[in-house]
């Protein structure tokens, strides 16, 4: 149950039209203000919870704080008031949560597990600290002698936590400086201790570490995951690093913490918004599940939109020819088309252009391209459009592309051809969304 000055909070968290021209209707975004990196992302009481860097006062980025919301369903979402505001050790960057099921930290019970957020705190010099709740992540509070992790170099910052059941320990994962990540090791999640390095050239900040499958994952801000094991100690790749979105704006990702039934669900921050005359400023990609596959040319991470997304579908239609889809600015259109050597096809959503060339096993969207072979001659297309994005997935989310549009809102139309050779549509299903604002 909310506190009564929590719920008097909340109230005070102004309810905008949220309808603007180019507002997300199922992607999240401030309500006002800069948004940027997803933090802290950890399920806790049967609420998802969504803290991120924001700016509240300006459209661009200046000094961060940590914006919250929350959602039951990872679909319909709850601006809460800001969570963590600067102080004297610095501004508040990025940085991550779980559930202290143990109450290893002591700063909480057994019955109520306290919800730990970790964060750097960017002064000089930049810090990782810790904050903590224990109303469910509802609220957070500043642990009194932070730092809990002094600087180590350069620009040392946005810590990933996890739990490692093999060694009964939490371990953090951190970017330092260039191309190099460290881990650390701790019981309490207080005190800290480094077990080791890895260089993971090109992949930039933000680090993210869990296992998956049979096996654990890494990857930065840049989402070029590397598959491998970890012993609880050092990560050890298995394979050269595979670049996971294609898009122009997906930056930053980070997965759930403590998700239900073993969940593995991700959500990056689409950087390099440039809407006119919007109260906000950037917005998230739609959340997506993971999963873990192998495959002739090794293992593979596949990305989808969560299933929670069929509670937006207000009609659906499934079409055998191409033509025109639908009349609309938000769509759900799922496709399949068997192709031979020189087949090639095109969308046309409000505008924008996705399109598939076989001859060059080539996935285009928006004007940036990723690779993707026919699987048994067959491709397989997932695309996802707001009103300010669209999200395309290839062959069950084996590669995505996420980028930003600026559709004319007099264009509402979309619509799919054979622009070469003579593909063959084996499936054509397009769902028109509601908006989570109805």
């Amino acid at each position: 149950m909310l506190s009564v000055a929590l719920a008097v909070a909340i109230s005070n968290v102004t309810d905008r039209n949220m309808n603007e021209q180019y507002r997300p209707q199922f992607h999240f975004s401030a309500q006002k203000g800069w948004l940027n990196d997803p933090n802290g992302l950890v399920y806790a009481k049967g609420k998802w919870h969504l803290f991120f860097q924001h700016c509240p006062d300006k459209l661009e980025w200046g000094p961060m704080h940590w914006g919250h919301a929350i959602s039951s369903d990872l679909v319909h979402w709850k601006e809460l008031p800001i969570a963590l505001y600067p102080d004297k050790l610095g501004t508040i960057f990025s940085g991550s949560a779980v559930v202290d099921r143990l109450n290893s930290s002591g700063l909480g019970t057994m019955r109520n597990p306290p919800v730990v957020a970790f964060y750097t705190a960017a002064g000089e010099p930049f810090t990782q600290c810790l904050a903590y709740s224990n109303d469910g992540g509802m609220t957070l509070s500043k642990l009194p002698t932070n730092p809990i992790l002094k600087h180590i170099v350069g620009g040392n910052r946005d810590p990933k936590v996890v739990w490692y059941e093999g060694s009964k320990q939490w371990i953090m994962a951190l970017y330092l400086d260039g191309d190099e990540f460290a881990f650390f090791g701790s019981t309490n999640l207080k005190d800290w201790k480094e077990l080791s390095r890895l260089r993971s050239p090109g992949d930039g900040e933000c680090p993210d570490l869990f296992p998956l499958g049979d096996k654990w994952v890494f990857f930065g801000a840049k989402y070029r995951y590397l598959v491998g094991s970890f012993d609880g100690r050092s990560f050890k790749p298995e394979q050269e690093a595979i670049q996971g979105d294609f898009g122009r704006n997906f930056y930053a990702s980070q997965t759930y913490s403590d998700a239900p039934r073993g969940r593995r669900i991700q959500i990056a921050w689409m950087n390099g918004g440039n809407l006119p005359a919007m109260p906000f400023t950037n917005q998230m990609s739609f959340p997506c599940e993971l999963r873990l596959v192998h495959r002739e040319e090794g293992w593979r991470v596949l990305r989808m939109p969560v299933k929670e997304i069929s509670s937006l579908v207000s009609a659906s239609s499934s079409l055998t020819a191409f033509g025109e889809l639908a009349k609309g600015d938000l769509l759900d259109i799922e496709a399949s088309f068997a192709v031979s050597n020189d087949d090639a096809f095109e969308f046309d959503i409000r505008g924008a252009s996705v399109s598939y060339y076989a001859s060059a096993g080539k996935l285009t969207a928006l004007g940036v391209e990723a690779p993707l072979k026919p699987e048994n001659g067959v491709v397989r297309l997932r695309i996802l459009v707001d009103r300010s994005s669209v999200e395309v997935f290839g062959n069950d989310g084996l590669v995505s592309l996420t980028s930003y549009f600026t559709p004319s809102a007099n264009n509402m139309t979309s619509s799919v051809q054979a622009t070469k050779g003579s593909p063959k549509i084996k499936k054509l299903t397009v769902r028109k969304l509601k908006s989570i604002y109805d």
